[in-house]
C-alpha cells in the first residue's frame, strides 16, 4: 500500500511540473506598440501630434491644466471610496461623472479644431 502511495504522489508531481513547464511556456510578454503610442486607442494622435505646434508655456499649461483634472478625478475617487453614506456615495459619483463629461467635451472640441489644421 505504501508503495502505491509513494507511485502515486511521484505521477502528481510530475503532471504538476509538466503544467507548471506548459504553462511558463505559453505566457509571452505582448510586443510594444509601435506607431502611435500609448494613446493609441483614444484618438490615435498622442501627445506628439496634439502639443506639436506649442510653445514651451502653452505645453506647460496644457500639461498643468491635465494634471489638475487628474488630480480632481484620484480626490474625487477617494471620497468615493471612503464614503459610507450611499446617498452622499452617489453624489460623489455624480459629481465624478459631470466632471468626466465636461473633459470629454473640451477633448471633442479640442479635436474638431484640430482635424482642419491635421489636414492641411
Amino acid at each position: 500500500m505504501k508503495n502505491r502511495y509513494q507511485t502515486l504522489s511521484v505521477f502528481i508531481f510530475l503532471a504538476v511540473m509538466s503544467t507548471a513547464t506548459r504553462a511558463e511556456n505559453v505566457q509571452k510578454t505582448a510586443p510594444p506598440m509601435q506607431g502611435m503610442g500609448m494613446h493609441h486607442g483614444m484618438g490615435g494622435m498622442g501627445m506628439g501630434g496634439m502639443m506639436a505646434g506649442m510653445t514651451e508655456e502653452q505645453k506647460d499649461k496644457h500639461m498643468r491644466s491635465m494634471q489638475d483634472h487628474m488630480l480632481k478625478m484620484h480626490d474625487l475617487s477617494n471620497q468615493i471610496l471612503a464614503e459610507k453614506d450611499t446617498t452622499k456615495k452617489e453624489q460623489l459619483k455624480t459629481q465624478q461623472l459631470k466632471l468626466m463629461q465636461e473633459h470629454h467635451a473640451q477633448m471633442m472640441e479640442h479635436h474638431q479644431q484640430m482635424m482642419p489644421a491635421m489636414k492641411k
